[in-house]
């Protein structure tokens, strides 16, 4: 079964000269997807992006820990796993090449599950490793990810 997703990508950096200069433009662009709110993004900040605003970067890291979290949530509650609380502040290592190319070569997401009841906390971590194999953003990443989960049981 195939899914399509669309997104429109407008730049927004146009100060009225075009790129007829290198520094004559911002790096700035809207992400609008029908139905959705307008996302306002900037390059990343060490490249002169603004800081207040979500670049590529940012957007890969946020997805891959989404996509995580939404299996962590289906798998617990099919093992029968009580979460009510769930954050995540995921790391992204890149490299730059001399020639300004750059990449990923590793993210570690650190998810924080706060579970409730009597909870076999083996089962809680095992499911972090079982993700990987179904993740539609992990799966499509061509960097290793590793997890540093936390599992929190509030009583």
């Amino acid at each position: 079964m195939s899914h399509i997703y669309t997104s429109h990508v407008v730049w927004t950096g146009n100060r009225g000269d075009g790129t007829s200069h290198y520094r004559g433009y911002d790096r700035t662009w809207n992400i609008a997807v029908p139905g959705k709110a307008v996302v306002h993004c900037s390059n990343d900040p060490l490249l002169g992006g603004d800081p207040s605003r979500m670049n590529p970067e940012d957007l890969l890291m946020s997805a891959l820990s989404a996509c995580h979290m939404l299996w962590y949530l289906h798998y617990a509650s099919e093992e029968g796993i009580v979460v009510v609380g769930y954050e995540d502040s995921p790391i992204g290592i890149g490299t730059v090449e001399k020639s300004g190319a750059g990449r990923f070569v590793s993210a570690t997401l650190r998810p924080k599950v706060t579970v409730v009841g009597n909870v076999d906390l083996q089962i809680a971590e095992d499911i972090h490793r079982r993700i990987h194999e179904v993740c539609f953003i992990a799966r499509s990443v061509n960097f290793p990810v590793s997890y540093e989960p936390e599992t929190v049981v509030q009583s």
